[in-house]
C-alpha cells in the first residue's frame, strides 16, 4: 500500500535585542580581580581628583603622575572587564593571548611606582589634615598595584595553560 506525505517546512527567525551578560566571568580569578582592581581604582582617582580640584592653583608632580596611572588603568580595566561580561568568548579568548599578561604586568609596574612616589610625597605632608585621605589613596593604590600582580600571575598561568 502507498500512501502520500507531505512534509511542510517553515523558517521561523526571531531576531532579540537582549543582552547577555557572562556573570560566570565574576566567578573565576581574573573576573574578580578586575573587580577589585576597578573598585579599588575609583576609589583612588576620586580621593586624587578632588585634592587636585580643591587646590586648582598647583598640583605636584606625584599627585599627577599618580592620577594619570590610576585613570589609566581604570579605564582599561573597565574596558576588558566589560568586553568579557558582555561577550561569552571574550573571556575565553583573551586568556589564550598575551595581551592580558602585557597589561597587567604593565599595570604592576607602572601602579606601583605611581603609589611609591605618592607615598613619599604624602609622608612629607604629614601635618596637613588631608594626610590621613591621602594616605589612604596611597596604600589603596599600593594593593591594586599588589592586585594587579596577582592578575599578572594568573594571565601568566592561563597563557601558558597551566
Amino acid at each position: 500500500m502507498s500512501h502520500s506525505v507531505t512534509i511542510r517546512t517553515q523558517t521561523v527567525t526571531s531576531s532579540s535585542t537582549a543582552v547577555i551578560i557572562n556573570t560566570g566571568y565574576l566567578k573565576t580569578w581574573g573576573g574578580l580581580l578586575k573587580l577589585f582592581e576597578l573598585a579599588l581604582g575609583i576609589v583612588c582617582v576620586t580621593i586624587i581628583a578632588n585634592r587636585i580640584g580643591t587646590y586648582q592653583h598647583y598640583a605636584y608632580t606625584a599627585e599627577l603622575f599618580f592620577l594619570l596611572m590610576t585613570t589609566t588603568f581604570l579605564v582599561g580595566t573597565f574596558i576588558l572587564l566589560l568586553s568579557c561580561l558582555i561577550s561569552l568568548s571574550t573571556s575565553s579568548i583573551f586568556a589564550k593571548t598575551i595581551y592580558e599578561l602585557l597589561y597587567h604586568s604593565i599595570a604592576f609596574g607602572l601602579y606601583l611606582a605611581a603609589s611609591l612616589t605618592f607615598v613619599v610625597h604624602v609622608s612629607n605632608l604629614k601635618g596637613y589634615r588631608e594626610y590621613d585621605v591621602l594616605m589612604a589613596a596611597a596604600v589603596c593604590g599600593l594593593v591594586n598595584a599588589a592586585l594587579y600582580l596577582f592578575s599578572t600571575i594568573v594571565a601568566l598561568r592561563s597563557y601558558r595553560g597551566i
